[in-house]
């Protein structure tokens, strides 16, 4: 394990460990680095924009965390044996493997008021033009709509790769007892799929928490910094604004906020073995 460790500690600990420390000076990237302790916090709460992103960090994660029932749901439709179920199951894979700024690039042009699929749509039912990514009450909802699609594709994967695994015994054994159903789904099956259903939360909290590609290519954080996130914020104050103690303070915020959220679960899941 000593090549993995030590690769892990050079290109993932030590970075974050120079980030935090990088969040106690103020730098432009270029000069001098000026001590200046937690001033970039104190900076940092009275910044109407970090609060901004900041909620809209924590609607990420509320409605991200559909894609795990959605993907689950998928995958049980997925899990039989029928003629073409295999071309179907491409269908469902196929928004993973694109990349998230073709997703955002997609999603616009489907919001787009002037020519968008959403337009036509919404044109069936009498309404008007709906200018989503220009609407500050709508536009992270939009964007969200635009991150689940390959998101629900990722949990489906995950739990195909469960219901693979599934103990035919156990399956056998509880339709012998006349279980089946929903009956079946919630005592047997999901049980089984614990390891599946624990990955598939951890990656869509930590995709929710770092969503950055979407946001930059669909509307770079507007309109008026309604739409940010705290990695656009963090990107946006250190490349743009050359202040590099502050977007480090930004990102030593999300890391947190990862840490304390990837722990608890670390934590239920030993708790579960045990």
């Amino acid at each position: 394990m000593a090549p993995a460790l030590a690769l892990f500690l050079v290109y993932v600990i030590l970075p974050i460990i120079q980030s935090i420390s990088m969040s106690f000076y103020q730098w432009d990237g270029i000069g001098d680095k000026v001590f200046i302790g937690f001033q970039n916090y104190v900076d940092l709460y009275y910044d109407p924009q970090f609060w901004t992103s900041l909620w809209n960090n924590i609607l990420w994660l509320l409605f991200f965390m559909l894609a795990v029932p959605f993907g689950l749901g998928i995958a049980l439709f997925l899990n039989q044996q029928v003629l073409g179920i295999r071309a179907v199951k491409s269908l469902f894979f196929f928004p993973f493997v694109i990349s998230q700024v073709i997703v955002g690039i997609v999603f616009a042009w489907f919001y787009d008021p002037g020519y968008g699929l959403l337009q036509d749509i919404l044109a069936l039912f009498g309404a008007g033009p709906l200018p989503v990514l220009a609407d500050e009450a709508l536009v992270t909802y939009g964007i969200i709509a635009a991150g689940l699609w390959p998101q629900v594709a990722y949990t489906m994967i995950l739990f195909l790769t469960g219901l693979n695994n599934l103990s035919p015994e156990q399956i056998e054994a509880a339709r012998m007892d006349g279980a089946k159903g929903w009956t079946m789904l919630w005592h047997v099956i999901l049980p089984q799929l614990r390891p599946a259903t624990f990955i598939a939360i951890v990656v869509t909290i930590i995709g929710a928490l770092r969503s950055f590609d979407l946001v930059a290519s669909m509307t770079s954080g507007g309109p008026y910094g309604s739409s940010s996130v705290l990695a656009y914020f963090m990107y946006e104050q250190a490349i743009f604004n050359y202040r590099m103690g502050y977007g480090a303070a930004i990102a030593t915020v999300l890391f947190l906020i990862m840490l304390v959220y990837i722990a608890f679960f670390l934590w239920r899941m030993l708790q579960q073995e045990r």
